[in-house]
């Protein structure tokens, strides 16, 4: 039988766990909950900007096929490691990041031979392109194309870019712009 004592020790905790919005029973249940949460969170997040995820993978690859295998993969990658995500408020900078990650590794994976790049380059008729400024930003490093992607392709805020890629936001600006004079001296060249 239990006394008061543990009785009023037990009504307290679980009233404090209430205030918060969580009312758990035991630490196994806890994780399930979290981890169940946090995948509602990921897919949510999937969900709501597939077509951003896509416009960044086929900014790196240049292929349909190719782009939506690696949304796809990062999908798959998010939603296996969404237990590992540390706070909500970073959860669409994370997803991000994944992507990023996917379409690096599958660049690294998958190296072309510059005739199949050119190949792949080659705009359809009823989009207008500039290849030059395209094949200017093939030739940075990953990191400098990474920036213009999320700049310029995507749109994203120097602030955003500064989370997505954990950069102080110093070196992201400064980086974009020693980023911006390379890709003039090299558009210079061609015209």
């Amino acid at each position: 039988m239990r006394t008061e004592k543990e009785i009023g020790r037990d009504k307290r905790s679980e009233e404090a766990r209430d205030k918060h919005g969580k009312k758990e029973k035991d630490t196994e249940n806890n994780c399930v909950e979290r981890d169940w949460d946090k995948g509602g969170l990921i897919r949510k997040i999937l969900l709501e900007h597939y077509e951003s995820y896509y416009r960044l993978a086929y900014a790196y690859v240049h292929n349909e096929a190719d782009a939506m295998d690696i949304v796809q993969e990062g999908a798959y990658r998010a939603m296996l490691k969404a237990d590992t995500l540390r706070e909500e408020r970073f959860a669409g900078t994370w997803v991000y990041r994944i992507m990023i990650n996917e379409a690096k590794e599958y660049l690294r994976k998958n190296r072309r031979d510059v005739g199949e790049l050119k190949e792949n380059l080659e705009a359809p008729a009823q989009h207008y392109r500039d290849m030059d400024l395209e094949e200017a930003v093939g030739k940075l490093s990953e990191m400098e194309r990474t920036l213009i992607i999320l700049r310029f392709y995507e749109d994203k805020q120097l602030s955003e870019i500064a989370e997505i890629l954990e950069e102080n936001l110093s070196t992201v600006k400064s980086r974009l712009y020693r980023t911006l004079g390379k890709l003039r001296a090299e558009l210079a060249k061609k015209r």
